[in-house]
């Protein structure tokens, strides 16, 4: 039997489908606390562990969610994550791309070298350039935390006295400023869910009545789409781009550009909205390419 861990953060209805799926492919599955994971340098084995689970016996390995941390905290899982890799164990997504997806300032940078279209967006450190770029971005922005999911942390800001005092709150605490032109759009968005290659489920979600966010996880309404063959190249190679094995790709429609830019890569995506409207088995899709990597 293939034995596969879960790194997760706190139990929820996302690791209760893994193991479902687990179960039903006859896959050992072990959810471990990504918070527990240790290591041994210099030892006879210099495993990798997790909630007393050595990782380096272990057929693979999915990041499911990495809980808050601080910064040492955070390096020292992605280098424990580097470390599994190395040594030939399967790790979904790879420590990189997991790098790369959570800071959205270094996601958009590399859809940009790809040649993605992606929006306007500035990020720096003082009030007075965020001001002055606030500007040079028309005066109507979306401020989003540099890490963050599901729409949460975001303002849309369109005044030049709020975006003076949202700024200043920002910098007190030691946040980059992070600030993206306000896109004119139909109204939605578009997630695509890519895996190894290939797009398995793709969602349209619109935001609900007076709101502008579009995430489900706010609020936003969600129906299956099937997707273009357009979007479907943007969301490959996005994921490509930063080098995951699975993501979720979120594109938009750009209607002063004529064209879809790409928003977000996430390589640690959620899939409950997407299931429930398309049907498709994420958690078992997962798992079972995961073990067929392992073999």
């Amino acid at each position: 039997m293939t034995t596969l861990a879960a790194l997760v953060s706190g139990t929820g209805w996302h690791v209760a489908d893994l193991l479902r799926a687990g179960s039903l492919l006859d896959v050992d599955l072990r959810v471990l606390p990504f918070a527990e994971v240790s290591a041994v340098v210099g030892g006879a084995s210099g495993n990798v562990s997790a909630g007393g689970v050595s990782l380096d016996d272990l057929d693979g390995v999915l990041v499911r969610m990495m809980p808050p941390g601080s910064l040492e905290q955070v390096v020292f899982r992605m280098d424990a994550l580097q470390r599994l890799s190395a040594v030939g164990v399967p790790v979904w997504n790879p420590p990189r791309a997991v790098e790369a997806a959570v800071d959205k300032y270094l996601t958009l940078s590399l859809l940009e070298r790809r040649g993605i279209p992606v929006p306007r967006t500035w990020a720096g450190q003082t009030v007075d350039e965020a001001l002055r770029a606030f500007e040079d971005l028309g005066g109507d922005v979306v401020v989003k935390p540099l890490f963050g999911s599901e729409g949460r942390g975001l303002s849309r800001i369109g005044d030049p006295e709020l975006a003076w005092r949202c700024f200043h709150a920002l910098e007190r605490i030691g946040s980059v400023l992070y600030l993206q032109k306000w896109i004119r759009h139909p109204g939605h968005d578009l997630r695509l869910f890519v895996l190894k290659g290939r797009v398995i489920g793709a969602m349209r979600r619109t935001a609900r009545i007076g709101d502008w966010r579009t995430n489900v996880a706010v609020g936003g309404f969600a129906e299956a789409w099937r997707p273009d063959p357009a979007a479907e190249r943007l969301a490959l190679a996005a994921t490509e781009a930063l080098g995951a094995v699975f993501a979720g790709v979120d594109l938009i429609e750009d209607l002063d550009r004529g064209e879809l830019v790409a928003l977000e890569v996430n390589a640690v995506p959620g899939w409950r909205a997407l299931s429930r409207v398309t049907g498709v088995d994420v958690a078992a899709n997962l798992i079972e390419a995961l073990r067929d990597e392992s073999r």
